[in-house]
Protein backbone atom coordinates (compact mmCIF):
# COMPACT_ATOMS: atom_id res chain seq x y z
CA UNK A 1 0.00 0.00 0.00
CA UNK A 2 1.41 3.39 -1.00
CA UNK A 3 1.69 6.41 1.27
CA UNK A 4 -1.07 8.20 -0.65
CA UNK A 5 -3.38 5.22 -0.18
CA UNK A 6 -2.60 5.21 3.54
CA UNK A 7 -3.41 8.91 3.82
CA UNK A 8 -6.64 8.41 1.86
CA UNK A 9 -7.67 5.45 4.03
CA UNK A 10 -6.88 7.32 7.27
CA UNK A 11 -8.79 10.38 6.06
CA UNK A 12 -11.79 8.23 5.25
CA UNK A 13 -11.74 6.63 8.70
CA UNK A 14 -11.56 10.02 10.39
CA UNK A 15 -8.10 9.46 11.87
CA UNK A 16 -6.08 12.61 12.52
CA UNK A 17 -2.72 10.82 12.50
CA UNK A 18 -0.81 8.47 10.21
CA UNK A 19 0.56 5.16 11.47
CA UNK A 20 3.79 4.15 9.73
CA UNK A 21 3.41 0.80 7.91
CA UNK A 22 4.81 -2.28 9.68
CA UNK A 23 8.42 -3.08 8.85
CA UNK A 24 9.05 -6.41 7.16
CA UNK A 25 10.65 -9.01 9.42
CA UNK A 26 13.33 -9.82 6.85
CA UNK A 27 14.59 -6.71 5.09
CA UNK A 28 17.87 -7.73 3.41
CA UNK A 29 17.88 -4.54 1.29
CA UNK A 30 18.99 -2.61 4.38
CA UNK A 31 22.41 -4.21 4.14
CA UNK A 32 23.05 -2.29 0.91
CA UNK A 33 22.37 1.12 2.43
CA UNK A 34 24.91 3.37 4.12
CA UNK A 35 22.17 4.73 6.40
CA UNK A 36 21.90 1.25 7.96
CA UNK A 37 25.59 1.07 8.83
CA UNK A 38 25.55 4.67 10.01
CA UNK A 39 22.74 3.75 12.42
CA UNK A 40 24.65 0.70 13.70
CA UNK A 41 27.74 2.85 14.32
CA UNK A 42 25.59 5.41 16.14
CA UNK A 43 24.25 2.68 18.45
CA UNK A 44 27.78 1.46 19.13
CA UNK A 45 29.13 4.91 20.02
CA UNK A 46 26.07 5.89 22.06
CA UNK A 47 26.23 2.72 24.18
CA UNK A 48 29.99 3.16 24.63
CA UNK A 49 29.50 6.70 25.95
CA UNK A 50 26.57 5.60 28.11
CA UNK A 51 28.59 2.91 29.89
CA UNK A 52 31.70 5.05 30.18
CA UNK A 53 29.97 7.88 32.03
CA UNK A 54 27.62 5.78 34.15
CA UNK A 55 30.15 3.17 35.29
CA UNK A 56 32.57 5.96 36.19
CA UNK A 57 29.80 7.49 38.28
CA UNK A 58 29.13 4.20 40.09
CA UNK A 59 32.82 3.66 40.85
CA UNK A 60 33.21 7.26 41.97
CA UNK A 61 30.26 6.83 44.34
CA UNK A 62 31.76 3.69 45.89
CA UNK A 63 35.20 5.22 46.28
CA UNK A 64 33.84 8.36 47.92
CA UNK A 65 31.74 6.36 50.39
CA UNK A 66 34.55 3.92 51.27
CA UNK A 67 35.17 4.58 54.97
CA UNK A 68 38.47 2.70 54.87
CA UNK A 69 39.75 5.35 52.46
CA UNK A 70 38.39 8.24 54.52
CA UNK A 71 35.13 8.62 52.63
CA UNK A 72 31.64 9.11 53.95
CA UNK A 73 28.00 9.03 52.91
CA UNK A 74 27.85 12.80 52.49
CA UNK A 75 30.95 12.95 50.29
CA UNK A 76 29.39 11.35 47.22
CA UNK A 77 26.65 11.88 44.69
CA UNK A 78 24.59 9.16 46.40
CA UNK A 79 22.04 6.85 44.79
CA UNK A 80 20.16 9.90 43.59
CA UNK A 81 23.21 11.07 41.67
CA UNK A 82 23.77 7.65 40.13
CA UNK A 83 20.15 7.57 39.00
CA UNK A 84 20.54 11.03 37.47
CA UNK A 85 23.70 9.89 35.64
CA UNK A 86 21.88 6.97 34.00
CA UNK A 87 18.72 8.91 33.23
CA UNK A 88 20.58 12.01 32.09
CA UNK A 89 22.86 10.10 29.73
CA UNK A 90 19.88 8.34 28.16
CA UNK A 91 18.19 11.71 27.64
CA UNK A 92 21.31 13.15 26.00
CA UNK A 93 22.11 10.13 23.83
CA UNK A 94 18.55 9.48 22.68
CA UNK A 95 18.30 13.16 21.74
CA UNK A 96 21.56 12.92 19.76
CA UNK A 97 20.90 9.64 17.96
CA UNK A 98 17.11 9.42 17.57
CA UNK A 99 17.25 10.88 14.07
CA UNK A 100 19.98 8.46 12.99
CA UNK A 101 19.25 5.09 14.57
CA UNK A 102 16.14 5.71 16.64
CA UNK A 103 18.25 6.03 19.79
CA UNK A 104 17.67 2.56 21.22
CA UNK A 105 20.95 2.13 23.20
CA UNK A 106 19.42 -0.98 24.78
CA UNK A 107 18.77 -4.49 23.37
CA UNK A 108 15.51 -4.68 25.34
CA UNK A 109 14.18 -1.53 23.66
CA UNK A 110 15.26 -2.90 20.28
CA UNK A 111 13.55 -6.22 21.05
CA UNK A 112 10.30 -4.49 22.02
CA UNK A 113 10.30 -2.40 18.85
CA UNK A 114 11.04 -5.52 16.79
CA UNK A 115 8.04 -7.31 18.28
CA UNK A 116 5.92 -4.29 17.34
CA UNK A 117 7.19 -4.52 13.72
CA UNK A 118 8.98 -1.19 13.96
CA UNK A 119 12.42 -2.56 13.07
CA UNK A 120 13.45 -5.54 10.94
CA UNK A 121 15.16 -8.66 12.27
CA UNK A 122 18.39 -7.72 10.48
CA UNK A 123 18.42 -4.25 12.05
CA UNK A 124 17.42 -5.57 15.48
CA UNK A 125 20.22 -8.16 15.59
CA UNK A 126 22.77 -5.67 14.25
CA UNK A 127 21.77 -3.11 16.85
CA UNK A 128 22.03 -5.64 19.68
CA UNK A 129 25.52 -6.70 18.62
CA UNK A 130 26.63 -3.07 18.30
CA UNK A 131 25.14 -2.20 21.68
CA UNK A 132 26.90 -5.09 23.44
CA UNK A 133 30.22 -4.28 21.77
CA UNK A 134 29.83 -0.59 22.58
CA UNK A 135 29.03 -1.35 26.22
CA UNK A 136 32.07 -3.63 26.51
CA UNK A 137 34.35 -0.97 25.01
CA UNK A 138 32.88 1.74 27.26
CA UNK A 139 33.57 -0.26 30.43
CA UNK A 140 36.97 -1.21 29.01
CA UNK A 141 37.87 2.48 28.79
CA UNK A 142 36.91 2.95 32.45
CA UNK A 143 39.18 0.07 33.47
CA UNK A 144 42.00 1.37 31.26
CA UNK A 145 41.88 4.84 32.84
CA UNK A 146 41.27 3.77 36.45
CA UNK A 147 42.35 0.12 36.85
CA UNK A 148 42.89 0.17 40.62
CA UNK A 149 39.58 1.87 41.42
CA UNK A 150 37.79 -0.29 38.87
CA UNK A 151 38.89 -3.60 40.37
CA UNK A 152 38.51 -2.45 43.97
CA UNK A 153 34.93 -1.18 43.61
CA UNK A 154 33.23 -3.87 41.58
CA UNK A 155 33.55 -2.59 38.03
CA UNK A 156 29.97 -1.36 37.91
CA UNK A 157 28.77 -4.95 37.32
CA UNK A 158 25.14 -5.87 37.92
CA UNK A 159 24.64 -8.54 40.56
CA UNK A 160 21.72 -9.61 42.71
CA UNK A 161 22.16 -7.97 46.10
CA UNK A 162 22.41 -10.00 49.30
CA UNK A 163 19.07 -10.54 51.00
CA UNK A 164 17.06 -10.74 47.76
CA UNK A 165 16.08 -13.97 46.06
CA UNK A 166 16.14 -14.63 42.32
CA UNK A 167 12.39 -14.11 41.95
CA UNK A 168 12.62 -10.60 43.37
CA UNK A 169 15.54 -9.79 41.09
CA UNK A 170 13.83 -11.04 37.94
CA UNK A 171 10.61 -9.29 38.93
CA UNK A 172 12.46 -6.00 39.44
CA UNK A 173 14.07 -6.28 36.02
CA UNK A 174 10.79 -7.19 34.30
CA UNK A 175 8.89 -4.33 35.92
CA UNK A 176 11.67 -1.79 35.42
CA UNK A 177 12.08 -2.64 31.75
CA UNK A 178 8.32 -2.56 31.25
CA UNK A 179 8.29 1.03 32.55
CA UNK A 180 11.10 2.01 30.19
CA UNK A 181 9.79 0.33 27.02
CA UNK A 182 6.22 1.42 27.70
CA UNK A 183 7.52 4.99 27.96
CA UNK A 184 9.40 4.59 24.67
CA UNK A 185 6.23 3.46 22.89
CA UNK A 186 4.13 6.22 24.43
CA UNK A 187 6.63 9.01 23.78
CA UNK A 188 6.99 8.06 20.11
CA UNK A 189 3.34 7.22 19.41
CA UNK A 190 2.11 9.14 16.31
CA UNK A 191 -1.40 9.17 17.77
CA UNK A 192 -0.16 11.04 20.86
CA UNK A 193 1.86 13.46 18.75
CA UNK A 194 -1.24 14.32 16.70
CA UNK A 195 -3.87 14.57 19.42
CA UNK A 196 -1.70 16.04 22.16
CA UNK A 197 0.08 18.52 19.90
CA UNK A 198 -0.85 21.30 22.33
CA UNK A 199 1.41 19.57 24.89
CA UNK A 200 5.00 19.80 23.65
CA UNK A 201 6.73 16.48 24.42
CA UNK A 202 10.42 16.01 23.72
CA UNK A 203 10.55 12.20 23.51
CA UNK A 204 14.05 11.77 25.04
CA UNK A 205 12.93 13.61 28.21
CA UNK A 206 10.28 11.12 29.46
CA UNK A 207 12.46 8.22 28.32
CA UNK A 208 15.42 9.48 30.32
CA UNK A 209 13.20 10.28 33.28
CA UNK A 210 11.79 6.74 33.27
CA UNK A 211 15.34 5.38 33.49
CA UNK A 212 16.01 7.75 36.40
CA UNK A 213 12.91 6.63 38.31
CA UNK A 214 13.53 2.91 37.75
CA UNK A 215 17.10 3.27 39.04
CA UNK A 216 15.84 4.91 42.23
CA UNK A 217 13.61 1.90 42.85
CA UNK A 218 15.84 -1.01 41.85
CA UNK A 219 19.48 -0.07 42.51
CA UNK A 220 19.26 -1.68 45.98
CA UNK A 221 17.98 -4.95 44.44
CA UNK A 222 20.03 -5.62 41.31
CA UNK A 223 22.03 -2.46 40.74
CA UNK A 224 19.44 -1.86 38.00
CA UNK A 225 20.06 -3.56 34.70
CA UNK A 226 16.99 -3.01 32.44
CA UNK A 227 19.60 -2.99 29.66
CA UNK A 228 21.24 -6.32 28.75
CA UNK A 229 24.12 -4.55 26.96
CA UNK A 230 24.93 -2.55 30.10
CA UNK A 231 25.00 -5.73 32.22
CA UNK A 232 26.90 -7.76 29.61
CA UNK A 233 29.62 -5.17 28.99
CA UNK A 234 30.31 -4.74 32.71
CA UNK A 235 30.39 -8.54 33.25
CA UNK A 236 32.84 -9.08 30.38
CA UNK A 237 35.37 -6.53 31.63
CA UNK A 238 34.98 -7.21 35.37
CA UNK A 239 34.87 -11.00 34.78
CA UNK A 240 33.58 -11.94 38.22
CA UNK A 241 31.95 -15.33 38.81
CA UNK A 242 28.89 -13.94 40.60
CA UNK A 243 28.35 -11.39 37.83
CA UNK A 244 28.30 -14.25 35.32
CA UNK A 245 26.11 -16.44 37.52
CA UNK A 246 23.51 -13.66 37.74
CA UNK A 247 23.86 -12.59 34.11
CA UNK A 248 20.77 -14.47 32.92
CA UNK A 249 18.60 -12.32 35.20
CA UNK A 250 19.65 -9.24 33.24
CA UNK A 251 18.67 -10.80 29.91
CA UNK A 252 15.51 -12.72 30.76
CA UNK A 253 14.00 -9.96 32.91
CA UNK A 254 14.47 -7.09 30.41
CA UNK A 255 13.36 -9.14 27.40
CA UNK A 256 10.22 -10.34 29.16
CA UNK A 257 9.45 -6.81 30.36
CA UNK A 258 9.95 -5.42 26.84
CA UNK A 259 7.68 -8.09 25.34
CA UNK A 260 4.91 -7.32 27.84
CA UNK A 261 5.22 -3.58 27.18
CA UNK A 262 5.07 -4.11 23.39
CA UNK A 263 1.99 -6.33 23.72
CA UNK A 264 0.26 -3.93 26.12
CA UNK A 265 0.83 -0.85 23.97
CA UNK A 266 0.18 -2.39 20.58
CA UNK A 267 -2.70 -4.77 21.34
CA UNK A 268 -4.41 -3.15 24.32
CA UNK A 269 -3.88 0.60 24.14
CA UNK A 270 -3.72 0.77 20.34
CA UNK A 271 -6.27 -2.06 19.92
CA UNK A 272 -4.03 -3.94 17.51
CA UNK A 273 -5.83 -7.21 18.15
CA UNK A 274 -9.22 -5.73 17.32
CA UNK A 275 -7.82 -4.09 14.18
CA UNK A 276 -6.39 -7.41 13.02
CA UNK A 277 -9.67 -9.16 13.78
CA UNK A 278 -11.61 -6.49 11.89
CA UNK A 279 -9.30 -6.79 8.90
CA UNK A 280 -9.68 -10.58 8.74
CA UNK A 281 -13.43 -10.32 9.17
CA UNK A 282 -13.65 -7.74 6.37
CA UNK A 283 -11.64 -9.96 4.03
CA UNK A 284 -13.84 -12.96 4.79
CA UNK A 285 -16.93 -10.85 4.14
CA UNK A 286 -15.55 -9.80 0.75
CA UNK A 287 -14.85 -13.44 -0.16
CA UNK A 288 -18.42 -14.45 0.64
CA UNK A 289 -19.99 -11.43 -1.08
Amino acid sequence: MTKDELVEEDSFSGKDYLDPPPVKTFEAKELKKWSFYRAVIAEFIATLLFLYVTVLTVIGFKSQTDRESGGGACASVGLLGISWAFGGMIFILVYCTAGISGGHINPAVTFGLFLASKVSLVRALSYMVAQCLGATCGVGLVKAFQPSYYNRYGGGANMLSDGYNVGVGVGAEITGTFVLVYTVFSATDPKRNARDSHIPVLAPLPIGFSVFMVHLATIPITGTGINPARSFGAAVIYNNQKAWDDQWIFWVGPFVGAAIAAFYHQFVLRAGAMKAYGSVRSQLHELHA
